[in-house]
C-alpha cells in the first residue's frame, strides 16, 4: 500500500486549469525510481499539494505504480476530506486509479476526523481508514496511570513531550477516564488496549488498525482485541462514550 502524504500548504480552492491529455505526459520518473526492487507496500510517498495540477501529478504517478505492479493500491496519509476527494475527481476525469483509504489518527482521545470528516466520503466513494495510534502512543496501556515508570517510552529523552503530555492537567484527566474504562474491560474479560483496539475496530468505517507492539507479548495481547469486537454492542460503545465524554457531533454521527 503506497501513502501519499502532503507536506505543504493546503490548497483552498480549485484553480482553472484546461485539461491535460495523459496519454502524453508521463509520470515523474525520478521519483518513481527509487520504488525499484524495492517492497511497494512499505514506501510512503511524501509530496507537496499546491493546485489541481499537483493532485494530478500524484494520481498518475500512483496508478503509473501501480499498473507496474509495484503495489495493488494506494491511499493518503493525513489529508484533508476535501484533498481526498480532490485526488477521486481527478482519478475518475482522467480514467486514473483513485486512492483507497486514508491514514488517520485515531483512538479514544482522538476522534473528530475519523468520526465526522471522513464518513462521507466512507459512504459516498468507499474510501475507508487505515487509523494508526489506537492507544495514543502508549498512553491508553494504563501503565502511566500513577505517573511515568522508569524504563517506559515517556522517560526517555526523545519523547520528553509524551512525558509533559501525560502530567499535564489533560494527561491526568486522561488516566482516571482510562481507570473508568478498565472496570468495562474486566467486565468484558479482556484488557484495556484490547478493548481500546476494538473499540476503534468496530466503527464501520475503519478498514484497519496499524499496531506499534514493541515485543510478541504485546502484539500478542493486541491480536486479541479480536475477539472483543463481538462483546463491544451499543450499549457497551454507549458506556465508553459517557466515561469519555468527548464524542463528536458532525452533519451525521458515525455508527459505533
Amino acid at each position: 500500500m503506497l501513502c501519499a502524504e502532503p507536506s505543504g500548504p493546503k490548497p483552498v480552492k480549485r484553480s482553472s486549469h484546461s485539461a491535460l491529455n495523459t496519454s502524453q505526459r508521463q509520470p515523474d520518473r525520478k521519483a518513481l525510481g527509487s520504488f525499484k526492487g524495492r517492497d511497494a507496500s512499505a514506501i510512503k510517498s511524501s509530496m507537496q499539494i499546491h493546485s489541481p495540477t499537483q493532485y494530478l501529478k500524484i494520481v498518475r504517478s500512483m496508478t503509473h505504480v501501480i499498473n507496474q505492479g509495484m503495489s495493488m493500491y494506494w491511499g493518503t496519509s493525513r489529508w484533508s476530506a476535501m484533498e481526498i476527494m480532490e485526488a477521486y475527481s481527478v482519478a475518475r476525469q482522467f480514467n486514473l486509479i483513485p486512492p483507497v483509504c486514508e491514514q488517520a489518527e485515531y483512538h479514544f482521545f482522538q476522534r473528530d476526523k475519523v468520526e465526522t470528516q471522513l464518513p462521507e466520503l466512507y459512504h459516498k466513494i468507499g474510501v475507508g481508514v487505515v487509523s494508526w495510534s489506537p492507544l495514543a502512543g502508549g498512553i491508553i496501556t494504563g501503565k502511566y496511570e500513577n505517573g511515568v515508570p522508569e524504563c517506559s517510552r515517556a522517560s526517555m529523552k526523545p519523547y520528553q513531550w509524551l512525558r509533559e503530555k501525560i502530567m499535564s492537567e489533560d494527561g491526568r484527566k486522561q488516566q482516571a477516564k482510562l481507570k473508568e474504562l478498565t472496570h468495562i474491560a474486566e467486565k468484558l474479560g479482556c484488557t484495556l488496549p484490547q478493548i481500546a483496539i476494538a473499540w476503534c475496530l468496530r466503527n464501520e468505517g475503519v478498514s484497519s488498525v496499524l499496531l506499534g507492539s514493541s515485543n510478541p507479548r504485546q502484539l500478542t495481547e493486541n491480536l486479541g482485541a479480536m475477539q472483543v469486537i463481538p462483546k463491544m454492542t451499543a450499549g457497551i460503545a454507549s458506556e465508553v462514550d459517557h466515561i469519555l465524554g468527548n464524542r463528536p457531533h458532525g452533519k451525521k454521527d458515525y455508527q459505533h
